[in-house]
């Protein structure tokens, strides 16, 4: 396995949930993370800045760098990447994160949520991938990991909410094809998706409360990237379950992972 000790890591979304988790546990190695999100002062309803998370960090063992970034702002994109760079002294790994979700049918989704989804999800993911790239294929070690579930047509993934899911279809189809376009430079691009629901913010605000009581903790998808992103062998253009790649790893005992471990877990809607 590689270490991800002094590796310089960009995270998109990373003032709560899985980005939060993710760069703690990445932090733990030694590495150097550059900490995104549009949270700058503390939110009424929602814990984290990127300012609270970067002193996380480094308080876990790594160095932070906290950037105020909306990925929907393109040249801010261009700005961070290369403000990152310049600070650490290139970038080894891309997390594309950021999220944004709407699970309204086709009649109920406004346009402004249509373009939020698309423009975040889709459009930030492609256009954070683009930026990065260039630093990436000076790196040995590069990877794009983006949050995004395996590609499948079923209609009953696209049926009570189409709009979210040709976005978040769109993030994995970016990673699809730039893992074929850039394997030559050996740069690993692949997907992460949850077995389970993951207890977020985007979970406590969009479903039933009863729902986080049949999720896992956000800490699995973490151990999961982190894995992932040590591995020796070069692996891209893959679609990986967090509970799949902790199990090939050896992880048997996944009740820790759970809010409630003697409530059944709910699937994840595009696993189900």
């Amino acid at each position: 396995m590689h270490t991800l000790r002094d590796k310089v890591i960009f995270i998109s979304g990373a003032t709560r949930g899985i980005g939060r988790e993710i760069a703690l546990r990445c932090a733990r190695d030694g590495a150097k993370i550059i900490i995104t999100g549009k949270t700058v002062e503390p939110h009424a309803k929602l814990p984290g800045t990127i300012h609270s998370v970067a002193a996380e960090v480094v308080a876990a063992g790594g160095q932070a760098l906290a950037i105020p970034l909306d990925v929907r702002d393109e040249v801010a994109i261009k700005a961070a990447v290369e403000q990152a760079a310049a600070h650490f002294g290139g970038i080894d790994i891309l997390l594309n994160n950021a999220s944004a979700i709407s699970l309204t049918d086709t009649l109920h989704t406004k346009t402004s949520r249509l373009d939020l989804m698309w423009d975040v999800n889709m459009r930030g993911t492609f256009l954070l991938s683009q930026a990065c790239i260039p630093h990436l294929q000076k790196s040995s070690q590069a990877h794009i990991l983006t949050l995004s579930p395996p590609l499948n047509l079923d209609p009953k993934c696209f049926a009570p909410h189409v709009a979210y899911t040709l976005s978040k279809y769109g993030m994995s189809m970016c990673a699809l094809g730039m893992a074929q376009e850039f394997a030559a430079d050996r740069i690993a691009i692949n997907c992460l998706w949850p077995r389970t629901i993951i207890a977020t913010a985007a979970i406590e605000f969009n479903f039933p409360p009863e729902l986080l009581n049949a999720a896992r903790k956000p800490s699995i998808m973490a151990d999961a990237a982190y894995q992932i992103f040590t591995q020796a062998q070069f692996t891209t253009g893959q679609f990986l379950i967090d509970e799949a790649v902790l199990r090939a790893a050896g992880v048997s005992d996944f009740a820790h992972y759970a809010m409630s471990p003697d409530v059944p877990l709910y699937d994840d809607l595009f696993l189900a």
